[in-house]
């Protein structure tokens, strides 16, 4: 009967690995909307950027209307420096500033030059990955953004506009910011992108130091500049499972479960039976673990092969040899080697850590994918669990 439930368990791996053989990993696209697609979780060195532009911007608030808007026009440089944990879910650390020009007077005719520093933090959304398709390939993306942040503005002394005899000296002013905008990107090569961004700035009303009692200064800025990507660009759509099948599997395992364990309570044996010596095929039971192309992470459902091993080990108090195995097709001798280490370590901790099994009971070793236990490819993702009985 245990035989039995192995292969029902045996099953259960082999159904999702044919699922995996029809299945193409999709890379770098998605088919259905990005809000309603489950995304693998890349390298925490993947997909960073760094954005350098130029543009322009002026200060809005107190006097600066009544100066020629040309007159109030300044140069603005930035940079960037962020990464996207999805296709449509970012954030970014950047720096605006250089001059700044404001007016001083309610004709708009005095002049203060200052330089200023905004550091922010934002959070930005892209659109078109989110509500349509994602394809990294896309020529164009709508990304918003938001976030906040500190900006400073230097004092200056203004010959000509006096108070009490002597020349008007403007203090540094400081204030948090507010950042609001928007980009539009543009993809030149698989590394490189145009972004044309649009961004509003709210500051509080002393930032110019002039106060009217308006409630806020604001900056209005346009900027160019190319976008570098760095590390891994795309994202891969997580293989789907098939839950209803498997739930089916699981509950035709527990039933032969019941089903064994209603047995065991039977009379070994019987005056009227004639005694037959039993024949035995192996001195071993084996049950098995699939893992993901190139992954290590133990998925939920195949905790019920480890938990079943876990209890076979634990009633017998048998040894148990844990060995795991990477697909040949896939990566090199010596990258499979160390893949099929950290999968079969994985499967021991978890024996070990969740399910109770002494670490004095198990052997772990590994194959990498110069030994191939099944004949089928994608099946030699695996980790073995053999028990003595």
């Amino acid at each position: 009967m245990k035989t039995k439930i192995f292969v029902l368990a045996l099953l259960t791996v082999f159904a999702f690995s044919a699922t995996a053989q029809e299945y193409q990993p999709q890379i770098g696209y998605s088919t259905e909307n990005g809000s309603k697609t489950n995304f693998k979780k890349n390298k925490a060195g993947d997909n960073w950027f760094i954005t350098l532009g130029v543009g322009g911007n002026v200060l809005f608030g107190d006097d600066n209307a009544e100066a020629d808007f040309g007159d109030r026009i300044n140069i603005a440089p930035q940079i960037s420096f962020g990464k996207w944990y999805n296709p449509y879910w970012g954030a970014r650390l950047q720096l605006n500033g250089g001059p700044m020009k404001s007016f001083v007077d309610p004709n708009g005719t005095t002049e203060l030059k200052a330089y200023w520093l905004n550091p922010h933090l934002d959070f930005m959304w892209d659109i078109t990955n989110y509500w349509a398709p994602y394809k990294e390939s896309k020529v164009f993306r709508f990304i918003p953004f938001a976030g906040i942040g500190y900006a400073v503005r230097s004092g200056k002394t203004v010959e000509g506009v006096k108070m009490a005899g002597v020349n008007t000296v403007y203090k540094r002013s400081e204030s948090p910011s507010i950042n609001l905008g928007a980009i539009m990107s543009f993809r030149l090569s698989k590394r490189v992108d145009l972004n044309i961004e649009g961004q509003y700035v709210l500051l509080q009303e002393h930032f110019n130091r002039v106060t009217k009692g308006h409630t806020t200064d604001r900056v209005g800025q346009v900027t160019a500049g190319l976008n570098f990507k760095l590390g891994k660009t795309d994202f891969e759509v997580l293989q789907p499972m098939d839950y209803a099948l498997l739930n089916d599997l699981n509950s035709q395992i527990n039933a032969l479960r019941a089903e064994n364990d209603e047995l065991s309570k039977r009379p070994v044996s019987c005056p009227e039976c004639e005694e037959v010596a039993p024949t035995i095929v192996n001195n071993y039971s084996e049950n098995v673990v699939y893992f993901r192309l190139n992954s290590s992470k133990i998925d939920k459902n195949q905790q019920i092969n480890i938990y079943n091993t876990a209890e076979f080990v634990k009633e017998k108090g048998a040894p148990i040899k844990v060995i795991g195995y990477a697909d040949k097709k896939t990566g090199t001798s010596g990258y499979n080697l160390g893949l099929s280490e950290k999968r079969a370590r994985a499967v021991a901790k978890e024996l070990i850590e969740k399910y109770g099994v002494s670490s004095n009971q198990i052997t772990i070793e590994w194959k990498g994918s110069d030994e191939q236990p099944y004949s089928e490819n994608n099946w030699n993702r695996v980790v073995i669990m053999r028990a003595n009985n």
